[in-house]
């Protein structure tokens, strides 16, 4: 039941990765030196373009913020330290993967947070930790690598799709409509003018289609139009070749602009537009980081409210899903089930003690740090970095910043996000497994739950396979009457 495609599906962009199955490889144990250990980290953390990598560290931001601003403001999760674990976490998986590895929060423990005004800060803690208990034990016991041999690929984009899918319609609705973050409520139609109508959210998207396309690198842009002309052609062509290369310096300088870095600063400097008085509520210092206390009755509803739904999600779209579309962006990098489930639950099992929200590695993060740009560690260990300074220098009063700043721009750094993440379905390349996706995929949406899209895309999946033996018998059966003496 392991993944059935071809070893490698041609796209009709040149330079965009080939998307190929994962298979799982033993490598042969081979002494690791000090000296082999700091070229790891070196070449983990190198910037192949800063402005690409400081771009990419963006990508993630357009779900990050929203979450995070919401249970701060309305349950009293506590910013600073949120900030300060993250931003440890974004350095380590980016020294340990050298990818752009995102640190996202926990969404459906977070969903639960918003709707259940019972589920408070202790809940949220104990959801956590039990849920990063369970990665942890799946990972070191080697049952997370079982679960990914046994689970079709075909299920797995689906889990994609579905994901990106939902990110991408609550980008739009955070661009079309105002938003309460905090209670997770649409207020009514944006208007079209002031600094966050949909006239700013359009030019800002407008601005990182065109400088970032469909996310291919872009051909061409500084080649020079000059060749060998055996006529003596050239020198009436210098005219025309000297316009082309001021074009395609014009060409490569547009390209290689940080788009959603400017458009997450323009947000920054229009949140200090729209409401001087932020600037008299930032406290400097650290927020005092205090172990939580728990009561019985937090565990119990922790684990039935928070990690039971949180749970499913976890393993398909921030393991399974995160190690798929990692080995399909970076294939000569090595990528572990067992070491993303450990990770996982490790960053579980320490930061929720003390009060930092539930994290995971998500595979929309992932995809929408790679659509910016973002393509080693320094990626996300440059966004820990920021993460760490601003918890010590700002510390909850942060939120006092990020609650203005502009919904629609945000909406649009999701929105990319979300279809980069969807478009890891386009290697479904027989009708079978596209309708095992988009099965996955739509019961995921209406249910609202990737366990539920999860297990029907399986019975599908199974069925099919059922379906296929019934078919090849007779085929079989023939053959072995096809001389009776």
């Amino acid at each position: 039941m392991a993944y059935q495609n071809p070893p490698s599906i041609q796209t009709s962009d040149l330079e965009a990765p080939q998307i190929t199955p994962t298979t799982l490889t033993n490598t042969s144990s081979t002494k690791f030196t000090t000296k082999d250990a700091v070229n790891k980290l070196k070449n983990n953390l190198v910037f192949g373009s800063t402005w690409a990598e400081i771009n990419g560290a963006m990508g993630d931001l357009g779900t990050y913020i929203p979450i995070v601003l919401a249970l701060t403001l309305a349950r009293d999760l506590n910013l600073g330290t949120t900030l300060i674990f993250n931003g440890v976490y974004n350095i380590i998986t980016g020294v340990i993967y050298g990818v752009p590895m995102p640190v996202q929060p926990m969404k459906s423990i977070a969903a639960e947070a918003l709707s259940d005004k019972d589920f408070g800060v202790p809940e949220i803690m104990t959801a956590g930790i039990i849920t990063g208990g369970v990665l942890f034990i799946l990972g070191i016991t080697g049952l997370m690598k079982l679960v990914y041999k046994l689970i079709p690929l075909c299920v797995v984009r689906g889990i994609q799709l579905a994901q990106g899918l939902s990110f991408a319609l609550t980008a739009v609705k955070y661009v079309r409509k105002v938003q309460d973050l905090p209670k997770s409520k649409s207020l009514g139609q944006r208007h079209w003018f002031g600094l966050d109508g949909l006239i700013l959210a359009i030019v800002c998207a407008c601005f990182i289609v065109i400088v970032n396309g469909a996310g291919e690198k872009n051909q061409g842009c500084c080649g020079s139009q000059e060749s060998d002309d055996l006529n003596g052609q050239r020198t009436q062509r210098s005219d025309e070749v000297g316009r082309n290369k001021k074009i395609n310096k014009l060409r490569k300088f547009v390209f290689s602009l940080p788009s959603a870095f400017l458009v997450f600063v323009l947000g920054i400097v229009l949140v200090f537009i729209r409401r001087h008085e932020v600037v008299h509520e930032i406290k400097f210092g650290p927020s005092s980081i205090e172990v939580v206390k728990f009561s019985k009755h937090a565990w119990k509803k922790g684990f039935i409210k928070g990690a039971i739904p949180q749970l499913p999600l976890s393993i398909l779209n921030s393991v399974i899903a995160v190690c798929k579309l990692s080995t399909d962006l970076f294939p000569e990098k090595e990528f572990s089930v067992t070491s993303i489930s450990v990770t996982v639950g490790l960053m579980n099992l320490v930061g929720c003690w003390f009060g930092a929200v539930p994290t995971c590695h998500g595979a929309g993060g992932l995809a929408g740090q790679y659509k910016f740009g973002g393509r080693s560690g320094g990626c996300v260990a440059v966004l820990g970095a920021a993460k760490l300074v601003l918890g010590l220098v700002l510390g909850t009063s942060l939120a006092h910043i990020l609650r203005e700043f502009p919904v629609g721009i945000l909406g649009v750094l999701l929105l990319f996000a979300g279809i980069e993440l969807a478009m890891c379905a386009r290697d479904m390349n027989t009708k079978e497994d596209s309708f095992v996706a988009l099965i996955c995929t739509a019961v995921s949406l209406v249910g609202s739950s990737a366990a539920l899209g999860f297990l029907v895309g399986m019975i599908v999946y199974l069925l099919l396979k059922v379906r296929n033996l019934k078919k090849d018998k007779p085929l079989s059966s023939i053959s072995n009457q096809k001389s009776p003496n």
